[in-house]
C-alpha cells in the first residue's frame, strides 16, 4: 500500500489496519492523476521534451510519452497499470500513447466526485461500459471516413500528421516518404489478408555522421560487417547467396573427450581428421556454387581460405533476424546442415553485394533485390541522442503507415474527433433512465482533455477556446479541431490533420477499460513485512515526487 507524501509503502501485517474501500479507490485515481500529469506537457505539436536520466548515468531526452513511462520508476501498483497501457498500446497500433494515459488519468478524475457521493463502483462501471459501446458505434458511424490507400499523396498527408508533433517533424516529408516505402516493401498479400511485420522484417539501422537529409530506404538489407578475409572480393553483381545456420569450423568433442596420444603421428592424424571435415563441408558449399555465404556461427580460418581460393566472400556471426531478413530480400532458404544444401535454396533475388566503409565500420549491402520483402532503414544524424529520437519518431511513423493499409479509414485530428463524439455521448446521456446518466454525461466531458491539453500546451486562453470549438460543434462543425501550434480553431478538413481510425478506437478502449480496472480495486494486500515509522498513512497519496525515483 502506498504512503502518501514520502511516507513509506504501508504493509498489511497482523497488527497493522486494514484499508480497503474509498482510500484504496481515491489512492488509485491519485496516482494515476499523477502518472497523467507528467506526460500531459509532451503532447501535441508544442510538446515539452522531457530529460530522462538512468541509473547508469545515461540522458534520454523525448516527448515520446511511450518512451518517458519506461524510465520512470512507480512504487505505486495503480501507477505501474497506467504504465502498462501504454506500452500496450504501444505495442497494439504504436502511437497514442501520451493521448491514453491523459484520457485514463482524466476518467479517473471525474470518478472522484461519484464515490465521494457513495455511488456504487458497479453502477459507474456499467455506465462506462455503455458510453464505450457508444463511441465505437459513433466513431465507425457518424465520424470516420473511408481513404483511398492507393492515393499516395493522403497517405502522406495522414502519416505527416502524426509525425509532426515530434522531433523527426522538420522533417516530416521525408519521414513520411520513408515510413511509406518501408511499409510497402514488408506487406505480403495472402488469400486476401495484408500482412505487414515491420518488427521482424523492417529494420532501423543508426549511423552517426550526416545529416538527417541522408536517411533512405534500402531495397535490401545492411549489416555492420565485413567480410572474414580481407582478399575476399567486396562487390559482386547479381551474387548467389546461400545462408547456413550452422559452424563452419572444426567439429569440437564433447566435454568428457579423452584422446590417448602413443606416439606423435597419432597428433598429426588428429589435424588431419579436423581438416578432412572442415574441407567436406566447405566442398558441399561449393558444390552449389554460390558468390556469398553468409553464416549465423562462426568459420574457421582454414574454410576462409578454401573460399578464398573458390572465389567467395564470407560473412560470419550474423544475427538470426538479420539473416531471416536476408532470406526475405534475396529469396534464399536459412539452412541447418551442409549436407542438405540444395540448388534451390540458393537466393539469386539480390542485384548487388558490396561491403562499404561509413566512418570506421565497415558496413555489407545486399542490395538492389527484385522483389524485396525485407528492407533496412538507414538513418544519419549528427549525434547518438538524435538518431535514438529520430528511431522512436520514426517507428511510430511506420504503425501510422502499417495500420492505414491494414484498415484505411480516418478520424479528424487536432482534438475535433473528442469533440464531435462527446457532444454525441451528451445527447444520448438524456436518453439513459436513472442514476447511470451523471457518470456517462461526465464521461463525455472527460473526453473534452484532449483539445484541452492541446490549447494549454501551445499557451492559448484554454476556456475561450474550448468554449468557440463547443460552439462550433453544436452548429455541426464535426472537422473543427484546435492548431495545435498556435491554438486557433482550424477546420481539420481544411488543414488535411487526419489520424488512423484504429489508432483511436484503441486510445479509447484501453483507457475506458483501464478506469474501469482500478475503479474494481477495493483493497491492496501487501505480500511482505516492513516496520512502518510513525507515519502510516497521510491519505493523501502519492506525489509526482515520490512516485519517481
Amino acid at each position: 500500500m502506498y504512503g502518501g507524501g514520502s511516507g513509506p509503502i504501508v504493509v498489511l501485517s497482523q497488527n497493522t489496519k486494514r484499508e480497503s474501500g474509498r482510500k484504496v479507490q481515491k489512492e488509485n485515481i491519485q496516482a494515476a492523476k499523477n502518472v497523467a500529469d507528467v506526460v500531459r506537457t509532451s503532447m501535441g505539436p508544442m510538446a515539452m521534451l522531457k530529460m530522462l536520466m538512468d541509473p547508469m548515468g545515461g540522458i534520454v531526452m523525448t516527448n515520446d510519452g511511450n518512451a518517458i513511462l519506461r524510465e520512470i520508476t512507480v512504487q505505486h501498483p495503480a501507477g505501474k497499470t497506467m504504465i502498462e497501457i501504454a506500452r500496450t498500446q504501444d505495442e497494439e497500433v504504436g502511437d497514442g500513447t501520451t493521448s491514453v494515459i491523459v484520457l485514463a488519468g482524466e476518467i479517473l478524475a471525474i470518478s472522484e466526485q461519484f464515490i465521494e457521493q457513495n455511488m456504487h463502483p458497479t453502477v459507474i462501471i456499467r455506465a462506462y461500459r455503455q458510453a464505450l459501446e457508444d463511441i465505437v458505434e459513433i466513431l465507425e458511424k457518424y465520424v470516420s471516413i473511408e481513404l483511398d490507400v492507393k492515393d499516395r499523396n493522403k497517405l502522406i498527408e495522414v502519416v505527416k500528421s502524426c509525425v509532426g508533433t515530434k522531433f523527426i517533424g522538420r522533417w516530416s516529408e521525408l519521414a513520411c516518404q520513408i515510413a511509406l516505402d518501408a511499409v510497402e516493401t514488408v506487406t505480403l498479400e495472402e488469400n486476401g489478408r495484408r500482412e505487414i511485420d515491420i518488427k521482424r522484417y523492417a529494420k532501423v539501422e543508426k549511423i552517426p555522421g550526416g545529416s538527417i537529409e541522408e536517411s533512405h530506404v534500402l531495397k535490401g538489407v545492411m549489416l555492420n560487417k565485413d567480410v572474414t578475409h580481407p582478399k575476399m572480393k567486396r562487390l559482386i553483381k547479381n551474387p548467389r547467396i546461400v545462408l547456413l545456420d550452422c559452424t563452419l569450423e572444426y567439429k569440437k568433442g564433447e566435454s568428457q573427450t579423452n584422446v590417448e596420444i602413443m606416439k606423435e603421428t597419432d597428433f598429426t592424424r588428429i589435424l588431419e581428421l579436423e581438416e578432412e571435415h572442415v574441407k567436406k563441408i566447405c566442398d558441399e558449399i561449393i558444390s552449389v556454387k554460390p558468390d556469398v555465404v553468409i553464416t549465423e556461427k562462426g568459420v574457421a580460418d582454414l574454410a576462409s581460405h578454401y573460399f578464398l581460393k573458390a572465389g567467395i566472400s564470407v560473412v560470419r556471426r550474423v544475427r538470426k533476424s538479420d539473416n531471416n531478413r536476408i532470406a526475405r530480400a534475396c529469396g534464399a532458404t536459412v539452412v541447418n546442415r551442409t549436407d542438405e544444401l540444395r540448388e534451390e535454396d540458393v537466393g539469386t533475388g539480390a542485384g548487388l553485394f558490396e561491403v562499404k566503409k561509413l566512418g570506421d565500420e565497415y558496413f555489407c549491402y545486399i542490395t538492389d533485390c527484385k522483389d524485396p520483402k525485407a528492407c533496412t532503414i538507414v538513418l544519419r544524424g549528427a549525434s547518438k541522442d538524435v538518431l535514438n529520437e529520430t528511431e522512436r519518431n520514426l517507428q511510430d511513423a511506420l504503425h501510422v503507415a502499417r495500420n492505414l493499409l491494414i484498415e484505411p479509414k480516418l478520424v479528424p485530428g487536432g482534438g475535433a474527433v473528442e469533440m464531435a463524439v462527446s457532444r454525441q455521448l451528451s445527447e444520448k446521456a438524456n436518453t439513459i433512465a436513472g442514476v447511470e446518466q451523471w457518470p456517462y454525461k461526465e464521461l463525455a466531458k472527460a473526453l473534452d482533455i484532449i483539445p484541452k491539453t492541446l490549447a494549454q500546451n501551445c499557451g492559448a486562453n484554454i476556456i475561450r477556446t474550448l468554449t468557440a470549438l463547443r460552439a462550433k460543434h453544436a452548429t455541426g462543425g464535426n472537422t473543427w479541431g484546435i492548431d495545435g501550434e498556435t491554438g486557433v480553431l482550424v477546420d481539420m478538413n481544411v488543414r488535411n490533420i487526419w489520424e488512423p481510425l484504429s489508432v483511436k478506437m484503441q486510445t479509447y478502449k484501453t483507457a475506458i477499460e483501464t478506469a474501469i480496472l482500478l475503479l474494481r480495486i477495493d483493497d491492496i494486500v501487501s505480500g511482505s513485512k516492513k516496520k512502518s515509522d510513525g507515519n502510516e498513512n497521510s491519505g493523501a497519496g502519492p506525489t509526482a515526487e515520490s512516485m519517481m525515483e
